[in-house]
């Protein structure tokens, strides 16, 4: 379950990182929005992930 979490947070934070490079360089609202869309269902499939059960 830790490591769940700390690979979940982890590859979160790279998403984060490479995306944000993107909008820096960038700065389009269409994209700010689409990014934003794909930041709060990757954070929604994390959470997801850390309450299911595990066999």
């Amino acid at each position: 379950m830790k490591a769940k979490a700390i690979f979940g947070i982890l590859g979160m934070l790279l998403m984060l990182g490479f995306l944000g490079s993107i909008m820096i360089k960038i700065k389009s609202i269409s994209l700010g929005i689409v990014v934003l869309i794909g930041v709060v269902m990757m954070a929604v499939d994390y959470w997801q992930s850390l309450r299911e059960n595990e066999d």
